[in-house]
C-alpha cells in the first residue's frame, strides 16, 4: 500500500513537471527546432516563390560549394577580417570587464551608482543604436587620433592585420561600453569568493598582487570561461557583423547554406572554448589536489 502511494506521488510529480516544462518544449519545437530544420532543408534546394506556391528544386551541396569554393569571396573577404577583429576584441572585453568588476566590488562612496552606470548600456542600447554610433564614428578614442596611430599601423603592421586593428580602435569605446553583462557576471563571481580566504591571505602577509593571482583569478576561472563563451556568441551576432547582412537576401537557398556554414563556425569557436575550459579546469583540479 505504501509502495503504491509512493508510485502515485512520483507519477504526480512527473506529470506536474511535464506540465510546467510543456510551454518551453512547445516554444522550442515551434520557434527554434522547426525553423532550423526548415532552413537546413532549404540550403539543399533552389527556392522560388511563385504566386500559387513555393517551388523547391533539389541541388544537393551545390549552394555550399558555391559559397566555399566557386564564390569564396562571398564568405572569406568579410569573414577573415571579422575573425581577426574578434580575436582582438575578446581579450579586451574580458580584461576590461574583469578589472571594472574588481573595482566595483570595493567599498567606496557611490558604488551602487557606478554599478548602475556600467550596466545602463545593456538596458538602453539596441543593436540599431550601437550601429548608428559606429557609423557616425563616435566609438573611437580621440587620443589615438591625435597620436596618429593609424599612420604607424599602415607603416609597420601588415595590411591584413592593420585593417582589423583600425576597426577595433574606431569602435573601442563602444566595445568597452558593451561589456555590461560581463561586468555583472564577474561581479557576481567575485562575491562568491569567501572573505575568510582574503583574511587568511592578509594574515600570512600576502600583498594585493599575490592575492589577485593566487585567490581571485583562480576563483574566477569558471566565470572567465562563461564570459568568454558569452562574448564569442555576442560578437558573432554583433550589429556590425558583416556576415549576418549577407544572410538576409532573397536567395533563400544560398542564404540558408551561408547561415549554416556560419553557424558551424560559431559551434567550432564554442567547442574550442569548452575544450580550453576543460583543460584549464583539469589543470587547476590537479594542482589543488597536490
Amino acid at each position: 500500500m505504501i509502495r503504491k502511494a509512493r508510485l502515485h506521488a512520483s507519477t504526480i510529480r512527473k506529470i506536474e513537471g511535464s506540465i510546467f516544462i510543456a510551454p518551453w518544449i512547445f516554444g522550442f519545437l515551434a520557434f527554434v527546432a522547426f525553423p532550423l530544420g526548415y532552413s537546413l532543408y532549404m540550403s539543399f534546394h533552389q527556392v522560388r516563390i511563385t504566386v500559387d506556391s513555393v517551388v523547391y528544386t533539389f541541388l544537393g551541396f551545390r549552394n555550399y560549394k558555391e559559397i566555399l569554393v566557386s564564390n569564396g569571396s562571398l564568405l572569406y573577404e568579410d569573414l577573415i577580417p571579422f575573425l581577426r577583429e574578434s580575436i582582438m576584441m575578446i581579450p579586451i572585453i574580458l580584461v576590461f570587464s574583469l578589472l571594472v568588476a574588481i573595482l566595483l566590488n570595493l567599498k567606496f562612496p557611490g558604488r551602487t551608482l557606478f554599478r548602475v552606470i556600467f550596466f545602463l548600456p545593456v538596458i538602453f542600447s539596441s543593436g540599431q543604436i550601437v550601429q548608428e554610433f559606429i557609423n557616425q564614428g563616435e566609438g573611437s578614442l580621440s587620443v589615438l587620433q591625435s597620436l596618429h596611430i593609424e599612420e604607424y599601423l599602415r607603416e609597420y603592421v601588415p595590411a591584413s592585420w592593420a585593417d582589423p586593428i583600425q576597426t577595433v580602435m574606431s569602435s573601442f569605446v563602444l566595445v568597452l561600453w558593451y561589456s555590461g553583462v560581463q561586468i555583472l557576471i564577474f561581479l557576481a563571481g567575485r562575491q562568491t569568493l569567501p572573505p575568510s580566504m582574503y583574511e587568511a591571505s592578509r594574515i600570512d602577509g600576502s600583498g594585493p598582487w599575490n592575492t589577485f593571482w593566487k585567490i581571485t583569478l583562480p576563483g574566477l576561472v569558471p566565470y572567465i570561461f562563461l564570459n568568454l563563451m558569452y562574448t564569442v556568441v555576442d560578437l558573432f551576432t554583433f550589429p556590425s557583423n558583416p556576415i549576418i547582412s549577407k544572410v538576409n537576401t532573397a536567395n533563400y537557398g544560398s542564404s540558408s547554406a551561408l547561415a549554416w556554414i556560419y553557424f558551424t563556425i560559431i559551434l567550432l569557436f564554442v567547442g574550442l572554448t569548452l575544450l580550453l575550459y576543460s583543460r584549464v579546469d583539469k589543470a587547476l583540479s590537479g594542482s589543488t589536489s597536490q
